[in-house]
């Protein structure tokens, strides 16, 4: 990866201005439309768009940013459409609920954008989080931070003990009974609550968690968490949104109830 540049990743930074002409001098480049791999080509940036390839090196002048890829192959930026931006697995991933807050959260986060940017990932689909990730989201499209364009779903979806119930593992004293503002849903109603409030947090797209899962505390990995009617009513609402729709899924039960409600991808499988 250290060896080939993201095209579109440079794109996106934050020092690329409004209105600045960029050249790259591309030593090779692959721009995806066939499957040849070009030789000394420049690309010509305007602000943040590509407005031609040129065969050759371009000089540059005093108004015109010249980065040296020469030695470099260069490509579009790769889309990763299933990521959790906020964390990555470790020991201490159960334990991190109690022990950081969001701002923790944020921090960390940010870290691991950056990581994601710098292996060449230029978009990623954020299927689940606190809501950090709506903020990260934010953050990079305001040149705060650096990292790839994030598509979110903020808070999944998930039934009483299903696979994203944010009080499974939880003792007694501290779990609470979480509705449909944390995204637990047990009836239609709750689903057009759930999706209503990940619209006003500021998703972009709907996940359910339609079964268990192999890395939750929940007891059962396959089995289906959403009756059919559930999951219809979680798809109309998020049509009202223009929301497109996605179900965490292992076992076929619960894919085929996701399938039958409207789901529009299946994750896992």
């Amino acid at each position: 990866m250290k060896l080939i540049k993201s095209l579109i990743c440079l794109l996106f930074l934050p020092v690329v201005l409004s209105g600045q002409v960029t050249y790259l001098h591309c030593g090779m480049l692959i721009d995806m439309t066939d499957d040849k791999v070009e030789n000394e080509k420049t690309i010509i940036i305007e602000g943040d768009r590509i407005v031609r390839i040129e065969d050759g090196y371009l000089e540059g002048n005093d108004t015109i940013s010249i980065i040296d890829l020469k030695n470099q192959t260069v490509m579009p930026g790769f889309m990763d459409m299933h990521v959790h931006i906020e964390h990555e697995s470790s020991p201490t991933r159960y334990l991190d609920k109690f022990s950081k807050d969001k701002r923790d959260m944020a921090l960390g986060a940010v870290k691991f954008c950056q990581r994601t940017l710098d292996a060449g990932f230029t978009f990623v689909r954020d299927l689940g989080g606190t809501g950090v990730n709506v903020s990260l989201r934010n953050a990079i499209n305001n040149g705060d931070i650096n990292g790839p364009r994030i598509f979110t779903c903020e808070k999944s979806l998930a039934t009483t003990g299903g696979h994203a119930d944010p009080s499974n593992g939880v003792k007694d004293e501290l779990k609470g009974d979480p509705g449909p503002k944390e995204g637990v849903v047990n009836s239609t109603e709750d689903a057009y609550k759930a999706v209503r409030q990940r619209y006003k947090n500021g998703a972009d797209c709907i996940k359910i968690t339609a079964t268990g899962g192999v890395l939750s505390v929940a007891k059962d990995g396959q089995g289906p968490q959403f009756t059919v009617n559930e999951v219809k009513a979680v798809v109309d609402a998020a049509r009202d949104y223009n929301f497109t729709t996605a179900a965490h899924a292992h076992g076929a039960e619960g894919m085929k109830r996701a399938v039958l409600g409207g789901i529009h991808s299946i994750e896992h499988g």
